[in-house]
């Protein structure tokens, strides 16, 4: 029987043993002073890091990097699956604080966002937390309840066809589940008042505000409907990692409160950032229900609101309904 190493291993370690055998090359290739851009002198003496003390530094930063590497060729797809969307949220939102200070750029002016919200951003993340957790613990237990933990390595991957329909499929699935559930919240007073309203709280939606909301409503609209979406598409936990990372980002993109040049989620979908933004509006409350994808419920069933996207005289833009809504 002869001697196999594993991919995972070969992907951890491989790249390492590159690094030190492509730098030796430089090493001896260092002797050809005419082809160097600052001389053997300059380097032994400017430099304020001894080259053990390099070395060390690097094997550390390579002993991080194999330990990590070899956690995550371990750690099965229904993990990832669960823990990756969480990570892309919180990656994604920090992007789009940092884009914020573009004024330019923003539906609401940063002095909107600070005085005319509702609840304190430290409240807003332990509420997003919370909500992440109860997500976290229901995903664990549908992967283990259905079985399908993505580790049956015989099962053969599936086609690019058939994941582009368990894509749509599962897009269509969460976009009906959430207009009906969002609608009927905004409809039924006591729910609206109780429940829904703690997401309204915020008038100026930001990136990381995109979950806040009250658990009931997190586990009915977002777990329930994700898993629905699972469920029904028929995709597998690794196919669910991209799905639900894509989903995950087209959210916080929903509710960054920016509209920025070149955004592709703005040329492909007409449910985007401003469109969104209208249905946080008082005006736009009764309307504009559908999430996170399409607008196809809102035309099919009349709560379209049209808008146009004004200059605002303090820089940056605002959406605005057409003339025909101004008075409703």
């Amino acid at each position: 029987m002869g001697f196999e190493i594993s991919d995972d291993l070969l992907g951890t370690f491989v790249p390492i043993l590159v690094y030190w055998l492509y730098s030796g090359i430089y090493v001896l290739l260092g002797c050809f002073e005419n082809y160097r851009l600052h001389s053997k002198k300059d380097e032994d003496e400017k430099n304020l890091v001894s080259k053990a003390t390099v070395v060390k530094g690097v094997l550390l930063q390579q002993t991080i990097q194999a330990i990590v590497a070899i956690l995550l060729f371990k750690i099965s797809d229904d993990l990832l699956g669960t823990f990756v969307p969480i990570l892309v949220y919180w990656l994604y939102s920090g992007i789009y604080v940092l884009l914020g200070c573009f004024e330019n750029y923003r539906l609401h002016s940063k002095k909107d966002e600070d005085e005319k919200n509702l609840v304190s951003k430290a409240t807003v993340v332990k509420g997003v937390l919370l909500q992440q957790t109860i997500q976290a613990i229901v995903a664990i237990l549908l992967f283990k309840v259905t079985g399908n933990d993505g580790s049956d390595a015989t099962v053969p991957p599936s086609s690019l066809i058939a994941l582009a329909r368990q894509f749509i499929t599962a897009m269509l699935v969460l976009d009906t589940w959430q207009y009906f559930m969002h609608r009927y919240m905004h409809h039924n007073k006591f729910l609206y008042k109780h429940i829904h309203s703690l997401h309204h709280r915020l008038v100026v939606p930001y990136s990381f505000g995109a979950l806040y909301n009250h658990p009931i409503e997190g586990l009915l609209l977002d777990t329930v409907g994700g898993a629905l979406s699972f469920l029904l598409s028929g995709m597998s936990p690794r196919a669910s990692i991209f799905f639900f990372s894509f989903a995950t980002i087209k959210t916080v993109d929903d509710h960054c409160g920016l509209w920025l040049p070149g955004n592709l989620f703005h040329v492909f979908f007409k449910n985007n950032t401003a469109y969104h933004d209208v249905h946080h509006q008082l005006y736009g409350s009764k309307y504009n229900f559908s999430q996170p994808f399409f607008v196809m419920w809102d035309r099919i069933l009349g709560t379209y609101m049209p808008y146009t996207l004004e200059k605002r005289a303090g820089g940056g833009f605002e959406a605005q309904p057409t003339n025909d809504y101004k008075d409703d």
